[in-house]
């Protein structure tokens, strides 16, 4: 298949992942307005949050298992057409109840978007290069991130309410269906293998392999990290005592320093490849330096000026995107292509179950005490992670002759 068509598929990707943060997005950055209009305390925030988590976070299983069996052409088009008009119905929302249905369907759909990709890259890029491949889709959560606070709160001052935003952003996600239908092969790409049921391996078989584990439990104690600062970092602002729209020149740099961080963890990894360093030690090495730069986020408790808040919070999400990355693509190096998704929605799920009983932690700490608690125990649970994948991540790569 042609360099250019390979590249030009992880662009759409990217654009998938964009749009599928500016979905999610929309709803943190209006939280402090509709807050107000609604009358929520943190708590009531966390539980809205909750529920975009908890189908997000079950999804992810049923949707890499949906994508393993349909493939990736159509299961990727049929999840982002669900999220997008998700996304647009919560125009309609009006009240808890219905925004929080309204966020449990959005989950459903975009739970098949890491999964999805995943097994996209194990199909289309050899081992040299899915870091980089991985960076690509990766950094548009970043993207997303940055591109949503910019482009909601525009709508927002724009119409002067907040329903046009939600119809605007998922409307996104139709235009991309279009280009992905026309753009990807039916046949799939060159490193595809057999993914009849028969190669397919059962779901009790990858929960026996410790390598497995290694990847579910990684993501599980890093993830709610990184969801921590895209759900709760305007309300953390306006908490410390900033004005939202007097933060907004600030607001996208942790975004932005995660968008580096893909591609610094993907670059690096692949040139210690591309030197002869093994597969799954390449990674590793980017994950050890990962957790530890995500500890610093615990030296924000000390500060009150803004700029070092956000100094501190980009360190953070550089260092857990460029983690964030490898986790992603020991998915792909490790399993034949028949049992990516599965294996990346599995530890989507783990992220998710870890992400869901934090933001219930973070809401219920939050208003009994402060935010203070939460950012210490952030920059710790990292390292536990790190140690984790040190130790049961321990094998070779599959197609060693493709890297």
């Amino acid at each position: 298949m042609p360099s250019k068509l390979r590249w030009g598929i992880a662009a759409l990707l990217f654009a998938s992942t964009t749009i599928n943060y500016i979905d999610r997005q929309t709803f943190s950055v209006l939280a402090p307005h509709l807050q107000t209009e609604f009358h929520w305390s943190n708590s009531d925030f966390a539980l809205i949050v909750i529920a975009f988590r908890i189908a997000y976070a079950f999804g992810q299983t049923a949707s890499g298992r949906f994508l393993d069996r349909l493939g990736t052409r159509r299961g990727l088009l049929y999840m982002v057409g669900w999220y997008s008009l998700a996304a647009m119905v919560t125009s309609l929302a009006t009240g808890l109840k219905s925004f929080a249905a309204m966020r449990f369907l959005l989950g459903c759909g975009e739970s098949g978007n890491w999964p999805g990709a995943a097994k996209t890259v194990a199909e289309w890029f050899p081992h040299r290069e899915r870091g980089w491949a991985v960076a690509i889709y990766d950094s548009g959560s970043a993207i997303g991130g940055a591109i949503a606070p910019v482009l909601v709160l525009w709508l927002y001052t724009s119409f002067g309410t907040w329903r046009p935003a939600f119809l605007i952003t998922g409307s996104l996600g139709l235009l991309w269906m279009l280009a992905w239908w026309r753009l990807y092969p039916k046949g799939g790409g060159p490193y595809r293998q057999d993914e009849s049921p028969a190669q397919r391996a059962p779901m009790r078989s990858l929960l026996n392999m410790r390598k497995t584990w290694g990847i579910i439990l990684g993501r599980s104690l890093t993830d709610p990290v990184w969801f921590f600062i895209t759900d709760w970092f305007a309300v953390y602002l306006v908490a410390k005592g900033f004005r939202l729209e007097d933060t907004i020149a600030g607001f996208w740099v942790p975004f932005l320093a995660a968008d580096f961080g893909n591609f610094a963890g993907g670059g690096f990894s692949s040139w210690l490849i591309a030197r002869g360093w093994p597969v799954v030690r390449a990674r590793k090495l980017v994950v050890v330096v990962g957790g530890i730069g995500m500890a610093m986020l615990g030296a924000t408790v000390g500060l009150q000026g803004f700029a070092g808040i956000v100094a501190l919070f980009a360190v953070a999400t550089f260092c857990y995107a460029a983690l964030s990355t490898m986790m992603l693509a020991l998915a792909a190096d490790l399993y034949p292509s028949g049992s990516v998704a599965s294996v990346s929605g599995m530890s989507g799920t783990g992220a998710g179950i870890g992400t869901i009983v934090s933001t219930f932690l973070i809401g219920a700490v939050s208003d009994r005490y402060s935010f203070e608690p939460v950012l210490l125990a952030a920059s710790c649970v990292p390292l536990v992670a790190v140690i984790l994948v040190l130790w049961l991540v321990n094998e070779t790569p599959r197609n060693s002759r493709a890297a």
